[in-house]
């Protein structure tokens, strides 16, 4: 892998970016959501809203000194989240989760042995689903997504290629490999059922940059997002001349924990135009759309103010402003993923209850009803 995103920090180089708005309102329209059950350290990384009553959260629990923990998988039901009882399985993380129905959805992880799995919701639990490459050493399975048409996508890798795997739950082949050496896939998306979106990060030679490619068919990649040692997190794309990626950026290098800087950068059609972020140390980690398709929100983490939760909201200007989460509930929330629920205005994110995953660290989740 090229890079791990938001792993050190550094000084942001090259031309000046554009600048977005800066300003910083409180707003109460984020509240805390309960997330009980977890088993400190517990983080959420990623989360899927089927509906106002139907969502899914996945990460990690129970990390502590060498430990790297275990699956967790949350259910969200309409009222409140519940822990998802998992013993039966053998993971020790759920990197992403995607569904659209009670009783399909999808979930990738990292193993406790060979390969990654696949697992897959029967409406009670998650359990692993067959596809081929299983229980090979070299294959990775990083980020899931699924269509309304009920189609399967899933960025990885296999023979050392980063590819997607595609499948309806009964049948699976993987598609061409991404046409990038030393190419590492985080992220997933689909625009339409055969416009598909993937974002990570490449070598460059002394580091790594952006990655960002599009699948209709075949593959075309964009340039690459230009920083020092820069990682896309996730990626929106509204239209092939309208596509917002969001990442780290993690510079020259310092100790190890040093916080990166958030990367946010557009593509017209033409060039990438990198723009600030409203705060100039930290992260930012995912990007929802609204109803029309439209970026509308960043979930991030500002190092210099750790108070509470942080994002970035779309005006109606298309100029990007900081807004603040809930006050007082967690000592310094991290967000790593935010998502819009289908059928409404509204907007979910997770993440945990502090910077640092290790224990009394907490799952955590934030809710935006509009």
């Amino acid at each position: 892998m090229a890079g791990a995103i938001g792993a050190v920090s550094g000084i942001a180089l090259g031309q000046v970016p554009s600048r977005a708005e800066v300003p910083t309102p409180r707003t109460q329209g984020w509240q805390a959501v309960p997330a009980p059950g977890s088993t400190p350290a517990a983080q959420l990384r990623r989360i899927a809203a089927a509906g106002p009553r139907l969502a899914w959260a996945v990460g990690e629990e129970g990390r502590a000194g060498p430990s790297q923990g275990r699956g967790l998988a949350m259910l969200w039901n309409g009222s409140g989240w519940t822990k998802t009882d998992l013993s039966h399985l053998n993971h020790t993380r759920l990197s992403d989760v995607a569904g659209m129905c009670a009783t399909a959805a999808w979930s990738v992880g990292q193993p406790a042995g060979n390969g990654s799995p696949l697992l897959r919701w029967d409406g009670t639990t998650w359990r692993e689903a067959p596809f081929p490459g299983l229980g090979e050493p070299d294959v990775r399975l990083n980020s899931v997504a699924v269509g309304p048409d009920g189609r399967v996508w899933i960025c990885g890798s296999r023979g050392g290629a980063a590819r997607l795997l595609l499948g309806d739950g009964q049948r699976w082949r993987w598609l061409d490999p991404l046409p990038v050496a030393s190419g590492t896939l985080y992220r997933v998306v689909l625009r339409s059922p055969d416009e598909v979106w993937v974002s990570g990060d490449q070598s460059n030679g002394g580091g790594w940059s952006g990655l960002v490619a599009r699948w209709d068919g075949a593959w075309t990649v964009l340039p690459p997002v230009a920083g020092l040692r820069l990682g896309i997190a996730d990626v929106h794309s509204a239209g092939p001349d309208d596509v917002w990626a969001v990442g780290t950026e993690a510079g020259i290098g310092g100790p190890p924990g040093r916080p990166g800087n958030p990367a946010l950068s557009h593509w017209d059609g033409t060039a990438w135009t990198r723009l600030e972020a409203g705060f100039t140390v930290g992260s930012l980690t995912g990007i929802a759309g609204d109803a029309q398709g439209r970026a509308a929100w960043i979930s991030g983490w500002n190092y210099q103010d750790q108070s509470r939760s942080t994002y970035l909201r779309r005006d109606g200007g298309g100029a990007w402003t900081v807004v603040r989460g809930a006050a007082g509930v967690a000592p310094a929330p991290y967000l790593n993923d935010v998502t819009s629920v289908p059928g409404g205005t509204g907007f979910w994110s997770v993440g945990m209850t502090s910077p640092s995953p290790a224990p009394p660290t907490e799952a955590y989740t934030e809710r935006l009803e509009a």
